[in-house]
Formats: C-alpha cells, structure tokens, sequence
C-alpha cells in the first residue's frame, strides 16, 4: 500500500490538470529545466561519447534514444521514491549536506585546479584500466546493448544529484517528473549548444553550483525548529535574478577587461 501512496499523484488526473493549468507551477518547471541542463551538460557529453565506441550513427542515435526512455523510466521510478523519503528530516539533513558538499567541492576545484586535474586523471586512469580488463572477458550481450546498458547505469548516476536537488526545489513529483524529463530531452538535444553558450558566459557553470549551496541552504532552513519553507515563487525568482545577474556581469567584464583577460 505504501507503493501505491508513493506514485499515486503521478496518476492523479487532477493534479495534471492543476500544474498543466498553473503559472506558478510553470516557472518551477521552467527553474527545474534551466537546472538540469546547466548541471547535466557534462554529463551529455560523456554519454556522447559512450556511444562513439559503436560503428554507425544508427546505432549511435539508437542507443541514445533507448537510454533517454530508460532515463524517464529512471526519474518516475526515484521520484517516487524521492517525494516519499524527503518528508523524513534526517532524509533533508543529508540531502542538505550533500548538495553543500557538491558546491562546496566545485569552488575548492576551482580554486586549486591542479589537485582537482591530479584526481582527474587518476580517475580516468582507473576506469581505462578497469574498461581494458573488461576488453579481455567473453561478453553475452551485444556492443550495442552493452552501450545502452553504459548510457543507462551512467543516466542513473548523474540523475542522483539532479533529483535531490529539484525535490528540495518542489514536493509536487508531477512537476518535479515535467522538470526533469523536458530538462532531459533539452540538454540531450540542445547539448553541443549549452556548452558552447557556457563557452561564452563561463560564469553560468559557478552560477550553477551557487544555485545548489542556495538549494542546500533552502533544505537545512526547512528542518526542526526552524520550518521555514521558502516558496517555490521566490525561490524562482532568485533563481532568475541570479541568472540575469550573471549574464550582466559577464558581459561588464567583457567590456572592462576584453575578452582575452576572461
């Protein structure tokens, strides 16, 4: 019966009709999207490149498009989970710390980027090592299903985070479902885009782990005794301003100090 409570607002007509049907529940939509692609661009790329070890574009596209579905399949399945966990305060506390981590991690990189390059490649090392010994076994499933299988174990990594924050965003998991999958489709769509767009205005990627310590700092306020609970409209409205904000500053910097001093 539990189960049942979980997922039964993903099948409330009514509530469709509510958020479909409210301006407030669109712009939290709209913060959901902006967030997923400027947190998940990165990741796009990666998943792009899983696909390169397959022959045709076919079969690239291919595998692309059944690890999108698999990835919606993927956000129904813990958003449910999610809307039901993050009721309990000790589920907030840690999500709270989680995301302060994530910021927290971005800015220390930031900060020291030849440590953060150091675990880069020491990373990267790791897994050529670990794919290589894989190279050696017989394998039952074809390269094509074992890219899709990859495409779908790293969406269901890279989702972890995205989830978290936009349920500490919105409790509602039919706007949080709307958010993700539209963000989803975007960033895998509009990708090669986003990044050149963060090429531009390198400002966007900090503004966006700003956006999660604020998420992080939104999470930790709600929790016993204090129970304050910022509404989605403000949060939005932050969330915009710091993005105009960002976009304002880039481009007075571009002015006072010239392109190649940024």
């Amino acid at each position: 019966m539990a189960i049942f409570k979980m997922y039964a607002p993903f099948f409330d007509l009514g509530n469709w009709a509510h958020v479909l049907t409210s301006g407030k529940d669109w712009i939290i939509i709209l913060t959901l999207i902006l967030m997923e692609c400027l947190l998940s661009v990165d990741n796009a790329v990666v998943l792009a490149a899983q696909t390169q070890v397959l022959p045709t574009k076919a079969e690239k596209e291919k595998s692309l498009l059944y690890g999108l579905w698999g990835a919606y399949l993927f956000r129904f399945i813990v958003i449910g989970i999610g809307t039901y966990l993050i009721h309990f305060w000790e589920i907030k506390l840690a999500g709270s710390i989680y995301l302060f981590y994530l910021a927290f991690k971005f800015f220390y990189d930031q900060r020291h980027p030849k440590q953060a390059a150091e675990r880069k490649k020491e990373k990267e090392e790791h897994e050529a090592a670990h794919h290589k010994g894989k190279k050696k076994k017989k394998h039952v499933l074809s390269l094509f299903w074992r890219t899709v299988i990859s495409i779908e174990s790293m969406d269901i990594v890279f989702s972890i985070d995205s989830v978290l924050a936009a349920l500490a965003v919105s409790s509602n998991p039919v706007v949080v479902l709307i958010g993700g999958m539209i963000g989803i489709l975007c960033m895998r769509g509009v990708a090669e885009i986003i990044i050149k767009l963060m090429d531009i205005i390198p400002e966007l990627q900090p503004m966006a782990y700003l956006l999660i310590a604020i998420i992080a700092l939104k999470l930790l306020l709600a929790l016993p005794p204090l129970h304050f609970e910022l509404p989605n409209t403000v949060f939005a409205i932050i969330v915009f301003t710091i993005l105009i904000l960002t976009i304002l500053f880039h481009f007075w910097r571009v002015k006072r100090h010239g392109r190649k001093h940024i």
